[in-house]
């Protein structure tokens, strides 16, 4: 039988006993004080974006009551790479959990369907789909003339729509 043995001086555990509970105490309030985002994520992979009847699905069930044709469709190259004029737009797709970074270089159709029940009462209010290959790569709520572009989804603190609310 062989039997080893180590002798820690006492200053070396407590050390380790410190740095160990503030490590804990790190994570812990990392936790806690961690700021919610106010977007719903909308970025599970979605697949099957193939047909209107899928979009039109897709966007009711985020809670938007949307024409039940695209009022247009658009084939968009995204430019690689993404210049500074797509920052804010980038940022906006990946607050979503969407890469457009993933797509530079390629081909996607732009769906544009008629919202109906925007929060603001306004009636010239648009979503927009962004698909590649049947799959959702983005997307945004807008108003026709331009003056907001919002997420897909609702945000949870400005009390608009849930996605339960549609029938």
């Amino acid at each position: 039988m062989l039997i080893f043995t180590a002798h820690i001086p006492k200053r070396r555990l407590k050390a380790g006993g410190i740095s160990l509970v503030c490590c804990l105490l790190v994570l812990v309030a990392a936790m806690v004080f961690h700021p919610k985002d106010s977007y719903v994520s909308t970025a599970s992979p979605v697949t099957q974006m193939n047909d209107n009847q899928q979009r039109v699905s897709y966007l009711k069930q985020l809670g938007w009551i949307v024409s039940d044709q695209a009022v247009s469709t658009q084939e968009l190259l995204i430019p690689d790479p993404l210049d500074e004029s797509y920052d804010s737009y980038r940022t906006l797709q990946q607050q979503q959990g969407f890469s457009l970074d993933d797509y530079c270089g390629k081909h996607v159709q732009r769906y544009v369907y008629q919202v109906s029940n925007h929060p603001s009462g306004r009636t010239d209010v648009q979503a927009v789909l962004l698909v590649c290959k049947d799959t959702l790569i983005g997307g945004h709520i807008q108003a026709e003339d331009g003056s907001f572009v919002s997420p897909l989804a609702p945000s949870n603190s400005g009390g608009a729509l849930s996605p339960s609310s549609t029938a």
